[in-house]
């Protein structure tokens, strides 16, 4: 069943990508006249990356993979929807980036890939398309060189156990199987006319921690905030320039976490 799940995601993203593409919340105009898409978050995490190789984990349609780049840094980006990739390298392609872009389901990548590097980088929304966190820490581990480092951020798992409108819990913190859906609209842009399905699953933070911890990923640092630099959920406030909360929660959950490891 786990292969046809993600065959699923796979046309669930394919199906978001071109809605994605033209949306404010990707603001490709934006991002194609020198703006960055990383946020301070990972920016901080990321620190100096001139002459680094990176491996970016579920990259979407490439914007951080290039932003990577601009920064100096050797990068190859994968994500599972080829709409996405194909996107992707005509992006770079334009403003003649020299990222790589790779087309395949993570737990295949060794099928693809045979490289280490100085860091593995991934974030926002990218384990809850993943069914065994086991299998995604043993990918990180094996591309990272020795002393190379894993930088995640998340969106925090207190924030799946709630229904959209964040009134409700309908969801459990911790892994209990597939959660299938079907969505009408995306985030980008939630008016769209589109419609998907998808599967997902709830990860808490103690099976994150743990599969990376029994990869031989020696955990440096974990943090946790109370808000979202993306606007991408329903009943939300802008607080300040890239910070969200839920209205009605304010301060009083974590929105987003993030991982510094090292192997």
């Amino acid at each position: 069943m786990e292969d046809e799940y993600l065959e699923i995601n796979r046309h669930s993203w394919n199906n978001r990508t071109d809605v994605h593409i033209k949306s404010e919340f990707y603001d490709l105009d934006g991002f194609q006249n020198g703006k960055t898409s990383l946020k301070s978050i990972e920016l901080d995490l990321l620190g100096s990356l001139e002459g680094k190789s990176i491996l970016h984990l579920q990259c979407h349609f490439g914007q951080d993979t290039i932003s990577l780049g601009r920064l100096g840094a050797d990068v190859t980006g994968i994500d599972i929807s080829d709409k996405a990739i194909e996107h992707a390298k005509r992006i770079a392609k334009d403003e003649d980036s020299k990222v790589n872009f790779i087309c395949c389901n993570i737990y295949d990548l060794p099928n693809h890939l045979d490289k280490q590097f100085d860091i593995i980088f991934t974030s926002y929304g990218v384990i809850g398309w993943l069914p065994d966190l086991n299998k995604w820490a043993n990918i990180i581990s094996g591309y990272l060189k020795l002393d190379g480092k894993f930088i995640f951020v998340e969106f925090h798992p207190v924030v799946w156990m709630f229904n959209d409108s964040f009134d409700k819990i309908d969801y459990s913190y911790f892994n209990s199987g597939p959660i299938l859906e079907t969505e009408i609209g995306t985030y980008a842009d939630k008016t769209a006319d589109i419609t998907q399905e998808y599967v997902m699953w709830n990860h808490s933070m103690s099976e994150v921690v743990n599969s990376l911890i029994k990869n031989g990923l020696k955990l440096e640092e974990l943090k946790e905030y109370d808000y979202s630099p993306y606007d991408c959920f329903d009943k939300t406030k802008k607080i300040e320039a890239d910070k969200f909360r839920i209205k009605h929660l304010d301060n009083k959950i974590p929105m987003v976490y993030s991982i510094l490891a090292a192997k």
